[in-house]
């Protein structure tokens, strides 16, 4: 049986900045996961926090007024402190990484307002430098770029939108594919970006076309290997800002990510193990001394000195709801608060209602140990962080990717931080 001093389970984001930073620490680090986690499904912007309720504008005030109100909410786990703490790693280390010099731009202090793939604004904390340029607080009108054979981005339609918003706004479509495709999604086209070929059609086309004011939206797959250059080089190309829209899945932002981070673990003596499911684990006096996976049809212990358990809320799997609406933590079996009770309501018919079901998640104390209901600690090395938390509505606040960065910041420093043995996490960090 392999041993670490950390174990974590999931490579979302919670997961991947739980490991990497207790991998820079100098904790011996593994990271277990069924896939790739959902970076690849979400815009690739930190939104630390859109609305509380209405539209935020200053994250960081409006920070301290929810932890205030909400003290079970997992953002008083942390501080506002701790976000900014926590943004400001991500933002170095994303421009550290091996898709460096491209970096995220922004900070806690306040929100752009960037449009969705069907021009909706949308406030955003932090964000690529591929998207900035897309703030609609700025008054540049919008030539909204579509390409045929990409069938998930209709540029039209979030022209219209944008329209219906008082920005100025059109859309336009280039019958242009890699290879010639009649249909390609977001990945291909962002390979295709990385070549100089394709790049210099696009812009060939393009220039022709534009106003003298307008600002270029291209769908969220400026480059795959090379996002920088890709960017800076179309900027130069067509003379204006170019920006990034997102799109639907898959991200290629939430693969740079995931790709930032993944080499920055391996680059500190981390590894990552997909295709595993943790069923269980062996415990005694109060810690778990090593977990049960599942490679296949084959089972597999690891032992760890610390777990960080990083799997997500209800859509990632995370949290399962039986046909009882009986619901229970995927790995450990961990004890689900907030779950209404048998007969009492659940969901309310709108989708940004204020749904009973919302806050569920794993409840823990303030070093994100998890606990019972009578709020007693259940393991002494476990440590809970990102989507599995109880207490937060990341879907209408808008804050789940500052929630899953924050958490995973804290639940490593606490684990570096703590009082260990020579030859524990935090042995290995003081060394």
């Amino acid at each position: 049986m392999s041993h670490h001093d950390v174990i974590v389970v999931g490579t979302g984001l919670a997961g991947l900045t739980a490991a990497v930073r207790l991998a820079e620490g100098g904790a011996r680090v593994l990271v277990l996961a069924k896939g790739v986690g959902a970076t690849h499904l979400g815009a690739g912007t930190v939104d630390v926090l859109g609305y509380a309720p209405e539209r935020v504008e200053r994250p960081a005030e409006a920070l301290a007024a929810l932890i205030d109100e909400r003290p079970e909410h997992p953002y008083a786990l942390v501080g506002a402190g701790g976000v900014t703490a926590a943004v400001d790693w991500f933002k170095a280390r994303i421009a550290a990484g091996p898709l460096g010099p491209y970096q995220y731009v922004g900070g806690v202090d306040e929100n752009l307002l960037l449009p969705t793939a069907v021009g909706v604004a949308r406030p955003s904390a932090v964000v690529p430098e591929t998207m900035a340029g897309g703030d609609l607080r700025a008054e540049a009108a919008i030539c909204v770029v579509g390409f045929r054979a990409l069938k998930d981005f209709h540029p039209t339609l979030a022209a219209d939108t944008l329209g219906r918003q008082g920005v100025s706004a059109r859309g336009l479509e280039l019958d242009l594919a890699p290879e010639g495709r009649a249909d390609a999604n977001a990945l291909a086209f962002a390979r295709a970006f990385d070549d100089p070929a394709f790049r210099a059609e696009v812009s060939g086309q393009l220039l022709r076309r534009l106003g003298v004011e307008e600002r270029a939206a291209f769908p969220a797959m400026l480059g795959h290997a090379d996002p920088h250059r890709v960017w800076s080089e179309l900027e130069e190309r067509l003379g204006r800002p170019v920006f990034e829209v997102p799109t639907l899945p898959p991200s290629v932002p939430g693969m740079r990510v995931h790709a930032s981070l993944r080499g920055e673990l391996r680059r500190n003596g981390g590894r990552v193990i997909l295709n595993t499911v943790v069923t269980g684990a062996e415990q005694s006096s109060g810690r778990v001394t090593e977990l049960r996976t599942r490679v296949g049809l084959r089972e597999e212990r690891r032992g760890a000195d610390w777990v960080v358990l990083a799997t997500g809320g209800i859509a990632s799997g995370g949290i399962e709801l039986d046909s009882r609406w009986r619901a229970r933590e995927t790995a450990l079996d961990l004890p689900v608060a907030g779950v209404p009770e048998a007969g009492e309501e659940r969901f309310r018919p709108g989708y940004f209602d204020d749904h009973p079901m919302g806050r569920a998640g794993v409840a823990v104390d303030a070093e994100l140990r998890p606990v019972d209901a009578r709020g007693e600690r259940l393991y002494e090395n476990v440590l809970v962080a990102g989507a599995s938390l109880a207490g937060a509505e990341p879907w209408r606040e808008k804050s789940g990717d500052g929630l899953s960065l924050s958490t995973g910041y804290r639940a490593a420093e606490l684990v570096l931080g703590a009082s260990e043995p020579a030859g524990s996490a935090a042995g290995v960090a003081e060394g």
